[in-house]
């Protein structure tokens, strides 16, 4: 009787110790998946009097430029844009930013329009050209680059719509392996991202 007594009151102090101790795996993946998310900017800046109007290439309102682009002669036209890139000098006013971050796996990515045009946000295996080009595919906005296989379907192939941000929206990325990801914008191919994954939070000098 007096086992069974022990063993019973053995049981109740260590039931809760081991109960202390099984969430604890639970704990580290609701700490992974509430990681402050990393916020990535795409910006440009398109004049909206060449984009747009009535007889404008790309419609009466695709350019929405928010920057005052109408009151300070700061904008890009639409000529220009395409001329500079085919120069081989791609216009620095469309760009994401940063060009480079480092994260710790399992934290997301929040890409946020804040130009006037559409931008793609597009995980590619080599930085390329886009699905603006010319007959070739190296014409257009892409220079002398050809078009990069992620991006060569255009907005016809789902996994580029996806990656689609229009104007004041944003994507999130999230589930990025250990390593080095590259992102790039499949209609403006300039605008690139590099997305390092460290398996712990970066320090410099540490290893990852």
């Amino acid at each position: 009787m007096k086992f069974l007594t022990i063993r019973r009151l053995a049981t109740l102090l260590i039931a809760p110790l081991t109960l202390w101790f099984v969430p604890a795996p639970a704990a580290l993946a609701q700490e992974e998946d509430t990681r402050t998310p990393v916020q990535i900017v795409a910006l440009d800046e398109c004049d909206p009097t060449t984009f747009n109007g009535p007889n404008g290439p790309l419609g009466t309102d695709f350019c929405k430029n928010v920057a005052l682009a109408s009151v300070f002669p700061f904008a890009t036209t639409f000529s220009d844009l395409f001329a500079q890139a085919a120069a081989g000098n791609p216009d620095k006013g469309w760009d994401f930013e940063p060009d480079s971050v480092t994260i710790r796996k399992g934290t997301p990515l929040i890409v946020v329009n804040q130009g006037g045009e559409p931008h793609t946000f597009t995980e590619v295996a080599k930085f390329g050209g886009g699905f603006v080009g010319g007959p070739t595919g190296v014409g257009g906005l892409n220079g002398g680059q050809a078009p990069v296989p992620e991006c060569k379907g255009g907005f016809k192939d789902v996994a580029v719509a996806r990656t689609r941000i229009l104007q004041g929206s944003q994507l999130q990325v999230t589930g990025l392996s250990k390593g080095e990801h590259l992102f790039e914008c499949c209609i403006h191919p300039w605008m690139r991202v590099t997305v390092t994954v460290a398996l712990r939070a970066y320090r410099a000098g540490s290893a990852n």
